[in-house]
């Protein structure tokens, strides 16, 4: 069976859209239909409902799919295998980071990278952690850089990880500050400024609150940590941190529970990493 007629069909669904995956695999709309048609014809089944506006599989594509992905990745590890220059680090890689490594973690990382092996082309992505797992299902990128949680899918393999610590903290003015030993209840009088329900920080904080029976005053949840940090640090709440975020404007609540959550890089289990991939994983475990 012909990969890139499979990787059509795959990229199709990925992108929901036929000029979207055209797009993708640098392929005129017409191609990648007469790709799809063909693999159509090759295995005796209509894979793609076309009687609606949004991209739909049929039966025989569902079940086609993961098949599908399976032999694209299998192509990928031969093509790894087989090249004469697989000790060679070079050539474009694929990264998506959550927008905290992105900004905390990846410059040291990039800099290495680029004085140690210059001849590696880099497509680089920010977005948030549970958007990374999602972007990584559809091999848009070889390594992800993410918070890691318990929900991840076992598609995925843990390549490094390491202790974020995280603190409570609030602005010097907040009346929290006033307080030398602050419990959770004082805690929960008071406007909470935390990531989205569904978060790994969500959900630590949360378990917490729910243990003693009290309630999270949820202000703007928001994803982006820098944004909490500022909220945070003109007095509109409290929150949990990085420690390596605090600066002037937080001070660090003595709360008598710690808290860290799990950093880390993740690849697909059955996909072989480039040697670009392994030397930026090297080097991340090293500066971590």
């Amino acid at each position: 069976m012909d990969a890139h007629l499979l990787q059509a069909f795959v990229t199709i669904i990925d992108q929901e859209s036929f000029s979207e995956a055209a797009e993708q695999l640098h392929l005129t709309q017409p191609a990648i239909s007469k790709r799809l048609s063909a693999l159509e014809n090759l295995t005796g089944n209509r894979l793609i409902d076309r009687n609606n506006r949004k991209i739909r599989l049929t039966d025989a594509g569902a079940r086609l799919l993961p098949h599908a992905r399976r032999i694209i990745d299998e192509v990928h590890n031969a093509r790894l295998a087989l090249s004469d220059r697989r000790d060679s680090v070079s050539g474009r890689l694929s990264v998506i980071a959550s927008h905290h490594i992105g900004l905390h973690h990846l410059p040291a990382w990039l800099r290495r990278l680029n004085r140690e092996f210059p001849e590696v082309s880099l497509e680089l992505k920010f977005m948030d952690s549970e958007s990374a797992l999602d972007m990584m299902e559809k091999r848009t990128a070889e390594l992800a850089f993410v918070t890691l949680s318990e929900s991840m899918g076992p598609s995925f393999a843990v390549q490094a990880r390491w202790e974020d610590e995280m603190a409570f903290v609030v602005s010097p003015e907040h009346p929290l500050a006033t307080l030398a030993a602050p419990t959770l209840a004082d805690l929960s009088h008071y406007d909470a400024l935390l990531p989205e329900a569904g978060t790994a920080t969500y959900r630590t904080v949360s378990r917490l609150f729910l243990d003693q029976g009290l309630a999270l005053q949820l202000q703007m949840p928001t994803n982006y940590l820098e944004t909490i940090k500022v909220m945070a640090g003109v007095g509109l709440g409290w929150s949990v941190l990085p420690v390596r975020m605090m600066d002037s404007t937080l001070i660090r609540l003595p709360v008598n529970y710690r808290v860290s959550r799990l950093l880390g890089a993740i690849g697909l289990k059955d996909r072989t990493l480039s040697p670009q991939a392994k030397a930026l994983l090297t080097i991340a475990s090293e500066l971590k």
